[in-house]
């Protein structure tokens, strides 16, 4: 995942609620690709999860919707997009069957609040891990900020708290109301991003939320 410099963040905040739902691209896209048998299939049961743990209590919920999707293949952009980082959207990436990090944590996002978690306890994070010189992205859910956040990654099956997860080194985290500067300690102080030439964030939002891509 590229480097991203702290410096302006704008912020849209959507406030209806996010559905996974199929439109008419979609389903036309499955019936006509030679993986409909599995895309069909992993949607299903997709699908079937979320009903099943929708009363899970949370650390529950978070651990069974963290290891559903961290099944689904790791393909990192260049190769299979030809882009250099492109942010999948939940019915990208399940449907295709395959992302790199932040498309991992996209997914899990958008899923847990249509499991009713609030989208303010969720915050994606950049972060870097010891002896790799490239930066991740993972998911952490936060009960608030005086406490360590849980850390729901691609690269683990199992949601631990930061504290544990000693190889990763935070450098921020922001969700759809706000960003933040956070190091091992937690959260430490507002900060905004500079997204560069593209606005990946906000044009993922835009196409979620306004365009059910």
């Amino acid at each position: 995942m590229k480097q991203i410099i702290l410096l302006i963040f704008i912020i849209f905040s959507y406030t209806n609620a996010y559905e996974f739902k199929l439109n008419k691209k979609d389903i036309s896209y499955i019936k006509n690709s030679p993986d409909k048998t599995f895309i069909v299939n992993r949607l299903k049961k997709y699908q079937y999860l979320k009903k099943k743990i929708v009363n899970y209590e949370l650390y529950r919920k978070l651990s069974h919707m963290n290891v559903f999707l961290n099944k689904i293949r790791s393909k990192l952009d260049v190769p299979s997009k030809g882009l250099g980082d492109h942010w999948a959207t939940p019915k990208e990436f399940l449907i295709g069957g395959h992302g790199d990090c932040e498309d991992y944590v996209i997914a899990k996002y958008f899923s847990l609040l249509e499991l009713g978690i609030k989208k303010e306890k969720l915050y994606f994070s950049v972060v870097d891990i010891k002896g790799q010189s490239q930066a991740h992205m993972v998911l952490l859910y936060l009960e608030d900020k005086s406490k360590t956040p849980l850390v729901l990654d691609n690269l683990s099956s199992k949601v631990l708290s930061l504290k544990i997860r000693k190889k990763l080194q935070p450098r921020f985290a922001f969700n759809e109301i706000d960003s933040y500067k956070l190091t091992n300690k937690g959260f430490t102080k507002k900060v905004n991003i500079n997204w560069g030439k593209e606005d990946k964030w906000n044009r993922l939002l835009k196409r979620v939320y306004e365009k059910n891509e």
